[in-house]
């Protein structure tokens, strides 16, 4: 049997979530950097484009009324609004990347992702939490970026306690402590995940091919 069938395999939709400077963007942006096979949620939008912003590689960026139709016909995994803009995970193309075999990054927090376990297949889904070392190294590293006021850094350190309490929903937890070696760790449950039985759906027919050859001789 041709190698290509043998190590063929279904995709996987990656959560990551974490509070705010816990180090997931930093983390999201390095794995998509070095992994060919790991690409990108982009998600449906009702808000105005950003200059700079591309729609289909940004976001896809719908009218109210088109986003509500979505909902409507149940082609979103996920949904959101968020600052009175809606926020949406277009349920095809992710279909599409898992069946290429493409493993899809998704960059929601809890909500999102409890959504994503009622309207997706659960052993498509791999739930990564990421959290600080500290209280105190979080919030160090929220002052350290310079770019939000005290009030909102406040707010967000606010949000972090919540975000953290749901930590348990998830299947792996790593505490960002080195980024190095969460990152590593990170590449690890990703290369576990993808040798998952039900992930190879060619490893059927190499096996009974092994059958049937020792059966022959």
């Amino acid at each position: 049997m041709p190698q290509k069938s043998i190590n063929s395999r279904r995709g996987l939709m990656l959560v990551l979530s974490s509070p705010s400077g816990a180090g997931k963007t930093t983390l999201t942006r390095r794995l998509l950097s070095e992994d060919s096979d790991v690409v990108m949620s982009v998600s449906a939008t009702t808000r105005e484009p950003r200059p700079g912003e591309e729609d289909g590689k940004d976001y896809y960026f719908v009218t109210r009324e088109r986003f509500d139709e979505m909902v409507e016909n149940d082609q979103l995994l996920e949904y959101a609004t968020v600052f009175g803009n809606r926020y949406g995970t277009p349920r095809d193309p992710v279909a599409q990347a898992l069946l290429w075999g493409k493993d899809v990054i998704f960059d929601i927090d809890w909500q999102g992702t409890q959504q994503l376990m009622s309207s997706s297949r659960a052993i498509d889904l791999v739930r990564i939490f990421i959290l600080p070392p500290s209280i105190a190294a979080l919030e160090n590293r929220l002052r350290s970026r310079a770019q939000d006021s005290d009030e909102t850094v406040a707010k967000r350190m606010d949000k972090a306690e919540s975000e953290v309490s749901h930590w348990a929903e998830y299947d792996y937890v790593l505490v960002n402590d080195d980024l190095e070696e969460t990152y590593e760790n990170l590449k690890a449950i990703v290369r576990a995940e993808r040798y998952r039985r039900e992930r190879r759906p060619g490893m059927s027919d190499f096996v009974r091919g092994l059958m049937e050859e020792r059966a022959n001789r």
